[in-house]
């Protein structure tokens, strides 16, 4: 499995607190089933992560993991971040490949511009990865609302803790209907320890049900981003097999 969202490079935001909670959560992953990890920190008001942090960091990170497993660059940027100089946006693209950017989502409300944002984006050739909508109240309520910015090209990335329903009854709802209606396009951890909020994907594999489906979530697609390569179509007829929750 190939994960693009974590918490892992350490001393940087509400992730790994230093290098051996790091190191940990690397082995966690490794235990996994995932050969390919991107640290993501934040880079927001609270966490205001530059470029030169976030891959001082990775380097230090790669020195003590080795070639136990591969990690690659990026960073989970705040909306009102999407206006720094197009250079820095670069330097946190996801998994180094300056196609992508993973765009975190609000846990509180639905902003009226986000759809000018992202095609903004868009337009310089740059498409947002969308982290983690299921969490989001709006979109649990409403899940329309990702559908013009899927349409656009925009991409959904699902917690794979709201997947398998380890993050609760809402987030689980509404990540599989995203599914459902194809708004999702990845799975990953959003891993920040290697326990609690824990690094791992192998249970949301396991819950969606449909082993094409799962495939295409969590190597498929990451995979094509982490090697520059084209987007694999979704499965033909591909539909997650919903569960009763905590079942």
């Amino acid at each position: 499995m190939i994960d693009l969202h974590s918490h892992v490079l350490p001393g940087l935001d509400d992730g790994a607190a230093d290098l051996d909670e790091a190191v940990a959560i690397c082995r966690a992953a490794v235990a996994d089933g995932i050969r390919v990890l991107a640290g993501t920190p934040h880079v927001r008001d609270d966490y205001p992560t530059t470029p030169e942090q976030m891959e001082a960091a990775l380097a230090e990170l790669r020195s003590a993991v080795g070639d136990e497993l591969r990690l690659v660059p990026g960073g989970e940027l705040d909306l009102g971040r999407l206006e720094r100089p197009h250079d820095e946006l670069l330097r946190f693209a996801l998994a180094g490949n300056p196609g992508y950017l993973l765009v975190e989502t609000p846990y509180v409300g639905w902003p009226l511009d986000i759809g000018e944002r992202l095609f903004t984006l868009l337009a310089a050739g740059i498409t947002p990865v969308l982290a983690h909508p299921e969490r989001n109240a709006e979109v649990q309520q409403r899940p329309e609302l990702l559908d013009p910015l899927v349409a656009s090209g925009v991409l959904v990335q699902l917690t794979a803790g709201a997947v398998d329903g380890t993050l609760g009854r809402r987030s689980h709802d509404s990540a599989f209907a995203l599914l459902e209606l194809g708004f999702a396009h990845l799975i990953a951890s959003d891993g920040h320890a290697p326990a609690i909020r824990r690094i791992g994907m192998s249970g949301a594999v396991a819950a969606v049900g449909d082993e094409e489906l799962a495939r295409w979530l969590t190597v498929g697609v990451p995979g094509a981003i982490v090697d520059g390569g084209t987007l694999p179509p979704r499965p033909a007829q591909a539909r997650p097999r919903r569960r009763l929750f905590g079942r």
